[in-house]
């Protein structure tokens, strides 16, 4: 296990998780914070949140026994924001600048889903954070102008680029189906179900949008 990172959290969410050797790599060394039924997650990766923030509403009686030892932050079931929110607010105080939101990604709430990927562009785009969305099975990463994403893939990793605004200049290479600096349109399909191949590369000129990849297990 390597060294603490002062300024990269792990933060624990109540989606899927597939505890991949992936996930091991991109945790390891990282605080850890868990929101509610993501302390699920903890002991299939190997970890000790310094903190578990909540309603609880999810949270069985049996882990909230296994883990009485870990600092609660406790929060009312009625509220105006999310406990992954919350969680990833008490990353940001304690001076993360990079976040993995494990559990981010699959379950049965397809809109935490949605609003975690784009809380994901929004931290990116207002703090500079770096942020990955995981499940183990899938992997997001937010896109906004200006930036070069060089995600390290493996060779055949499907992966779809997903506009939440209409794209400009968007360029992709090392992919089966490079582009060179094209529109698409929101909600268009033109960047569903490329594959990566040797040294996968994005940019986009303007716009937001979210890579997403799904990797063979």
């Amino acid at each position: 296990m390597n060294a603490p990172h002062a300024d990269r959290f792990a933060i624990l969410l109540d989606g899927e998780l597939t505890p991949t050797p992936r996930v091991a790599r991109q945790i390891d060394g990282a605080r850890v914070i868990a929101a509610d039924g993501g302390m699920r997650h903890a002991e299939a990766l190997g970890l000790r949140p310094e903190l578990w923030v909540g309603d609880f509403d999810s949270a069985p009686a049996a882990l909230l026994e296994t883990h009485a030892g870990v600092p609660r932050q406790d929060h009312p079931s009625r509220k105006d924001v999310s406990d992954g929110e919350i969680a990833i607010g008490e990353a940001v105080a304690a001076g993360a600048r990079s976040l993995i939101l494990c559990g981010a990604l699959g379950g049965e709430r397809t809109d935490h889903t949605l609003f975690s990927m784009l809380l994901a562009i929004r931290l990116a785009e207002r703090q500079g954070l770096d942020v990955i969305l995981t499940s183990g099975r899938e992997e997001a990463v937010p896109l906004l102008p200006g930036m070069r994403r060089c995600p390290d893939w493996p060779v055949g990793t499907l992966f779809s680029v997903i506009p939440f605004s209409d794209l400009s200049d968007l360029t992709i290479t090392g992919a089966d189906w490079p582009l060179d600096r094209v529109e698409v349109a929101m909600g268009s399909s033109l960047t569903l179900s490329n594959s990566a191949s040797d040294a996968l590369g994005l940019t986009l000129g303007h716009g937001t949008a979210a890579v997403v990849a799904a990797f063979a297990l």
